[in-house]
């Protein structure tokens, strides 16, 4: 069956087409949406991913997705760029962008229980970053969250700042760090890492225990993590410009044609 429900949303996404119920292919359960997941990943080429992202993180976005809490998914090589990045808005299906806390690890963390001190301790670079979503299912409750977890929580890219330089010196306050959003100089949205399960740490403490870690075999050095949106998604109707700009991680752009 995963190997069913992974060949669906790859055919979708290359028809770049609503994905539409898996009817008796869906995956049932929180455990086997990361299943068909993990395929996916290995059907795109993209194991071990180059890092992971993680959904509804907020309150708020649990409440918009009809989640009960958090969600991952894996995060391909191809879809990253460097700040300021472009991309064409007609490669995407509705596409929409977040403004997110991002980091690089230093060393593995195993998939497990995590506290929020060990989570951190693991965390080589921190940044701004942008992550690109596409809003490619019609009624969620039809879908499942199963479903939506095998197909990666809605990620479709993701443009990364440069690390701050010397953040563990300065002494740095992600709780207290202040993003926004901007689309062609307008503010769009706004937030702080805080609303990110507390504390942006705990978001990563919270991935190193999912079942999204535990399918991928633990999070490696090297990878990127995109630990949550400070605002809700905004979605792009055309070509224009988006802003992510952090108070204390700094600014990343990008250029939708």
């Amino acid at each position: 069956m995963a190997s069913e429900a992974a060949e669906a949303i790859i055919e979708a996404r290359r028809a770049r087409r609503i994905l539409a119920p898996l009817g008796r292919a869906a995956p049932a359960t929180t455990e086997a949406g990361y299943a068909v997941q993990k395929e996916v990943a290995l059907r795109m080429g993209g194991l071990p991913p180059a890092g992971f992202k993680i959904g509804a993180t907020t309150k708020q976005m649990q409440a918009i997705l009809g989640l009960s809490g958090p969600a991952g998914g894996f995060v391909p090589k191809a879809g990253l760029r460097a700040s300021p990045a472009t991309f064409r808005h007609a490669d995407f299906i509705n596409p929409g962008v977040e403004c997110e806390v991002g980091l690089r690890l230093a060393r593995d963390l195993p998939a497990g229980p995590c506290t929020r001190e060990e989570a951190g301790e693991a965390v080589g670079e921190v940044f701004a970053a942008m992550e690109i979503v596409e809003k490619r299912y019609d009624d969620l409750a039809k879908l499942g969250t199963p479903t939506l977890i095998a197909d990666q929580v809605f990620h479709a890219g993701g443009v990364l700042g440069p690390p701050v330089a010397g953040w563990r010196a300065l002494g740095l306050d992600l709780a207290a760090t202040r993003g926004r959003l901007l689309v062609d100089g307008q503010v769009r949205g706004e937030g702080v890492g805080a609303d990110l399960l507390g504390h942006p740490f705990e978001a990563l403490a919270w991935l190193a225990a999912s079942p999204c870690a535990a399918a991928f075999g633990g999070l490696r050095a090297g990878q990127v993590v995109f630990l949550g949106s400070v605002t809700p998604p905004i979605w792009l109707d055309g070509p224009c410009t988006a802003v992510v700009d952090f108070d204390t991680l700094g600014r990343v752009e990008l250029c939708l044609t």
